[in-house]
């Protein structure tokens, strides 16, 4: 009964679903080689699994928007709908492969080596269900899947749209080996209310090898909210004017950093349509990445109680710069 009551209020008044928050980008199935376990494990990954399940933990509604392929297993729709996460738009392109990685960490996990396996057809304009609405919308490409087209047409289905250009940034050579180069249609970033990449990240789709000067790049575009991650070194959040060293928790023992970044965005965005100030936003989304590095991919997330507690210890620091 509440279930329904609250499927109810999140009925808008042209009669369509109104979602949290939708993450639009390739499902991936990756196979992970961690420096401690003899045999690479194989999880669902991409951007859109790790922002779907943090939001999730947080309470708020997830649609995804993606491409699979034939070979996609039953059993990860089946774990998908069981968390509670809305798959109508999620497009099975019979004659295609879904997007696979495979992930090579070095001793310390402070690196990582990337290999494409297979990818699945860009997500299209067309693939998009005009019924669609959300608070907010998170461009998570990780293999060129989205085109400014695309991410155009979404603008216009949410109030806030969030990117993260790491997929767009990458090229892959006949044998799946990724390099990187500059974002291809920067239009992309007019479009942006919220900007989340790595430090690296930035730099290429800037050309600035100076944090704030990157940072002012991003913000000249339009986007109101930078975020930049910095791994062990927690990430810094650059909003009105004001600039913010976000820590990372200490973390009992790092297990697997994979999809951590894309758990802090997705842990921000929870809080963020909210109306919560940028500042806990983005102390939650530290904190909900260092619960997943502490697992093996997605699997990891505890529980809302927990993400919060390690989110007030991070926002009672002084961490304004």
């Amino acid at each position: 009964m509440v279930e329904a009551i609250y499927k109810l209020f999140m009925i808008s008044w042209t009669g369509n679903m109104v979602f949290d928050i939708t993450p639009v980008g390739h499902f991936s199935i990756d196979s992970i080689s961690l420096p401690d376990r003899r045999m690479p494990f194989v999880v669902l990954g991409g951007s859109v699994t790790y922002v779907a399940f943090v939001a999730r933990r947080l309470d708020t509604s997830v649609s995804i928007v993606s491409k699979i392929g034939a070979d996609f297993p039953e059993a990860y729709l089946w774990w998908l709908g069981q968390e509670g996460i809305d798959l109508s738009g999620v497009i099975r392109a019979e004659n295609a492969q879904t997007t696979r990685f495979e992930l090579f960490y070095n001793n310390d996990l402070s690196n990582r080596n990337l290999k494409l396996k297979s990818k699945a057809p860009p997500v299209v304009v067309d693939d998009l269900s005009n019924s669609l609405h959300a608070k907010a919308v998170h461009l998570a490409p990780i293999a060129g899947e989205i085109s400014y087209e695309v991410a155009e047409r979404l603008k216009s289905y949410a109030q806030v749209l969030s990117f993260d250009p790491q997929g767009l940034l990458r090229n892959f050579d006949d044998n799946g080996n990724v390099t990187y180069s500059s974002l291809h249609d920067k239009r992309l970033l007019d479009l942006v209310n919220i900007y989340k990449s790595s430090l690296d990240e930035i730099e290429i789709v800037t050309g600035l090898s100076d944090l704030n000067s990157a940072i002012k790049a991003i913000h000249d575009y339009g986007a109101e909210t930078v975020i930049v991650t910095l791994g062990a070194e927690g990430a810094v959040l650059s909003v009105e004017k004001a600039l913010y060293k976000i820590p990372s928790y200490k973390l009992g023992k790092l297990v697997d950093p994979t999809g951590a970044g894309d758990v802090f965005i997705g842990g921000f965005l929870a809080e963020y349509i909210c109306g919560k100030d940028s500042l806990w936003c983005a102390c939650v989304g530290s904190a909900a990445a260092s619960l997943v590095a502490e697992g093996l991919g997605p699997t990891f997330l505890g529980e809302k109680q927990e993400i919060y507690r390690r989110g007030r210890v991070l926002y009672e620091k002084e961490i304004k710069e």
